[in-house]
């Protein structure tokens, strides 16, 4: 059904890329959902690209991509991945949440609690010390 919504948006309202980014995460969220987290990891990457491309790193939609990407990235338990995740958070999504909506909104919060997690699971001692302080 999510993927024939998408069809029919990029046949009729093919220039609404908004809508078509927002179908493109719910398709990625129910295939993770369905446990297909490595197709849903790649349209994330996608979604989250092709958002910062068009709405710059700062815009709250750009913001919940990369959140639901490192999610994605979290969610696939690879170090390497849990590392990427961490610094997406850490030196993009977590400033730029920061700076656009400001160090008391919702999204941020989550940032900081995702970020905070992703130290304690498997950080080092500086990274540790600054889960704490988060």
């Amino acid at each position: 059904v999510l993927e024939a919504n998408l069809a029919l948006l990029r046949r009729y309202w093919s220039r609404d890329e908004e809508a078509i980014l927002s179908a493109r995460g719910n398709i990625a969220s129910c295939l993770c959902l369905l446990g297909r987290r490595d197709e849903a990891l790649v349209l994330e990457r996608e979604t989250y690209a092709r958002r910062v491309a068009t709405l710059g790193g700062s815009h709250e939609n750009t913001i919940v991509s990369g959140l639901n990407l490192a999610n994605s990235m979290f969610g696939l338990l690879k170090q390497e991945l849990w590392d990427e995740a961490k610094s997406l958070v850490r030196d993009q999504l977590l400033p730029a949440a920061r700076r656009s909506l400001g160090v008391d909104h919702g999204l941020t919060l989550k940032l900081n609690s995702i970020l905070a997690v992703a130290f304690e699971h498997d950080g080092t001692r500086d990274d540790l010390l600054e889960a704490e302080s988060i």
